[in-house]
């Protein structure tokens, strides 16, 4: 059986969105594919993502991610909106949730950490559910 899909989305696909593809990949990658993407192109990731990742995790996503449109994207099961505050981008799948998250773009560090442990909390409760959830047939 294939593992779900998950896209994270926000606008930009620069920050938030960028975190929780490398986190679901980092932490959840043996339970399901993480994908993100946004409406609008960033020139490129977030360096104080890039940077709190790196220090937090270990995770050097200007390696292995890059700013991708929705139409970048496969088919998926699962769409996280990040919390976008305007039109949050939408994609077909099985099921949607928001988390609500604030952009830290241009705050402390502080926060930038906050939201990257935010983001791996909810990335771990993602894993639970859909490793107990009942398997897909394809």
């Amino acid at each position: 059986m294939a593992k779900p899909k998950v896209a994270f989305l926000c606008v930009h696909n620069s920050c938030r969105s960028q975190m929780a593809e490398a986190l679901g990949k980092h932490l959840a990658g043996d339970v399901f594919d993480s994908y993100s993407a946004g409406t609008a192109l960033a020139p490129r990731i977030n360096p104080d993502a890039v940077r709190t990742l790196q220090q937090l995790y270990g995770i050097d996503m200007e390696r292995t991610q890059t700013p991708k449109l929705l139409s970048a994207l496969p088919p998926v099961d699962v769409v996280i909106l990040m919390g976008c505050n305007v039109q949050c981008p939408t994609l077909p799948c099985s099921h949607t949730e928001d988390w609500g998250l604030d952009d830290p773009t241009g705050k402390s560090d502080a926060v930038f950490t906050a939201t990257a442990q935010t983001i791996a909390r909810k990335v771990l409760e993602l894993r639970e559910r859909l490793q107990n959830a009942p398997p897909r047939i394809d």
